[in-house]
C-alpha cells in the first residue's frame, strides 16, 4: 500500500512541475498542490531531523528552511508585483524542488537530497533581489528567522552542505 501512495505522489509531483512550467507567466498557479507538497517536505524533513538527533549538527537548520524557502519561492511566482522575467526564474527554482531529476535526488538519499533544492532557490532568491523589493520576499516568508539572514546563512553555508563541484554546477545553471 505504501508503495502506491508513493507513486501517485511521484506522479503528482511531475505533474505540478508541468503545470507550474506552463503556468507560471499567466498566474494561474494550482495553490492547493504547492501547499500539499509544502507540507509533505516539512513534515518528512521535521521527521528526519528528529530521528537523526544530533547526527546531522548544523545541517539539520538548514534542511528545516527548506519547506520554507519552497513555499517562499512559490508565493512570489504568484505576486502580481515581480515581473515576468522573475517569475520564470522562479518558476525554474519551483520545478528544480519538485523534479526527481536534479544534482543530488531525494529518491536515492532521502531529505539530504533538498540541500542541493535549497541552495539552487536561495541563488535564485539572492538574484532576484536586485529587482524585487525586499518587503514584498519578507511580505511572503514563513520563516522564523530573516529571510534576508537566511539566505546569507545558506549562500554562506554552500561550498560546505552540498561541495563546491555542486556549487559551481548550480552557479552554471543560473549562467554565473
Amino acid at each position: 500500500m505504501e508503495e502506491t501512495t508513493d507513486a501517485v505522489v511521484a506522479g503528482t509531483d511531475e505533474d505540478l512541475a508541468r503545470e507550474i512550467r506552463e503556468t507560471a507567466e499567466q498566474e494561474q498557479v494550482p495553490r492547493d498542490r504547492a501547499t500539499r507538497f509544502y507540507d509533505r517536505i516539512r513534515n518528512t524533513i521535521r521527521s528526519f531531523v528528529e530521528g537523526k538527533g544530533k547526527v546531522l549538527g548544523k545541517t539539520a537548520e538548514f534542511l528545516l528552511l527548506v519547506p520554507d524557502v519552497f513555499i517562499l519561492l512559490w508565493r512570489l511566482t504568484t505576486d502580481s508585483r515581480v515581473n515576468s522575467k522573475d517569475k520564470l526564474l522562479l518558476g525554474s527554482a519551483v520545478v528544480y524542488f519538485i523534479s526527481p531529476f536534479d544534482l543530488i535526488p531525494e529518491a536515492i538519499v532521502g531529505p539530504i537530497g533538498y540541500l542541493d533544492d535549497l541552495v539552487f532557490g536561495v541563488f535564485v532568491l539572492n538574484k532576484i533581489l536586485g529587482s524585487v523589493d525586499v518587503s514584498i520576499v519578507r511580505e511572503h516568508w514563513s520563516g522564523s528567522e530573516d529571510v534576508l539572514h537566511a539566505i546569507q546563512r545558506v549562500l554562506g553555508a554552500a561550498d560546505s552542505l552540498i561541495g563546491k563541484d555542486m556549487v559551481a554546477k548550480i552557479k552554471r545553471m543560473m549562467g554565473k
